[in-house]
């Protein structure tokens, strides 16, 4: 059998729930095989390159989404589709996340540590 390469960390659910924790993998496994050009503007990305960034994209998204999108055959193309389809949630989780962090900050940490000793 070929080698088949494990996947590096969740696939995008095809809801997109965890859109923002899957694009900062990809950003950084992408990095890390000297692949991140591949999915900026104006790029000059091999076909090489290309075709192994598709992959590994495709590996690592959601069965459903893989056909939704089977006729893409560029990366850059795919990695725009996706944002297009879920940068939504930047704008409905970050301040939800923003929010929480913030009532961290009124805590009187000798209160909430009382009793741990």
């Amino acid at each position: 059998m070929a080698n088949i390469e494990n996947q590096k960390f969740i696939t995008l659910d095809i809801f997109g729930k965890n859109y923002l924790s899957w694009v900062l993998d990809v950003k950084l496994h992408l990095s890390a095989k000297k692949l991140m050009h591949t999915i900026d503007e104006d790029n000059a990305a091999s076909n090489e390159e290309r075709a192994t960034s598709l992959i590994f994209l495709r590996h690592h998204i959601d069965d459903g989404l893989k056909y939704e999108y089977l006729t893409v055959e560029n990366p850059l193309e795919l990695w725009q589709n996706l944002n297009d389809r879920f940068e939504h949630f930047k704008a409905v989780v970050l301040p939800k996340a923003l929010n929480d962090w913030s009532q961290l900050r009124f805590w009187d940490f000798k209160t909430v540590t009382k009793g741990i000793e």
